[in-house]
């Protein structure tokens, strides 16, 4: 059993490898990006990359405060979904809304990889090839598809 700081500061170890593994790949634009903390430039849309222990998952959320606007956003992600899927080669799972709270609107289309565990360094080399071509493939899709969304928001 872990403490939390130690598994703090394990993750906190996992992200800095990812980081430096990725450190030296450019965008799909070309300047360099962090990857970890990937900046869509539309408010309430995020691209998130987890490692926990018990999965690993990429994911574009999207939390708008107001209902409409959300629900609106993930129209036009759905819209863009066979684009995203070419970039990705794979399907994605699409949440409408959060399942766990019908009264918070948050939009996911996620990946998850089952059964590894960043705590234990032995798996961070099956998660980081887990993450790198899925955040290179949405960061590949993004540099095309955002500027549908600029408009809306």
């Amino acid at each position: 059993m872990y403490s939390k700081n130690q598994v703090s500061q394990i993750k906190q170890e996992f992200w800095t490898a990812f980081g430096w593994y990725m450190k030296p790949v450019p965008s799909a634009e070309g300047p360099p990006v962090n990857w970890k903390n990937y900046k869509t430039g539309i408010r309430h849309l995020y691209f998130r990359l987890k490692a926990e222990r018990d999965f690993a998952s990429i994911s574009i959320e999207i939390q708008h405060p107001d209902a409409d606007i959300g629900e609106l956003l993930y129209e036009q992600l759905f819209e863009l979904k066979h684009i995203l899927e070419m970039e990705l080669r794979e399907a994605w799972t699409w949440i409408p809304r959060d399942q766990d709270n019908p009264e918070h609107y948050r939009y996911t289309v996620e990946k998850k990889l089952e059964m590894v565990n960043v705590l234990e360094k032995k798996y961070w080399p099956e998660i980081i090839s887990f993450l790198k071509p899925r955040i290179l493939g949405l960061d590949a899709f993004w540099a095309t598809a955002r500027y549908g969304f600029e408009g809306l928001v």
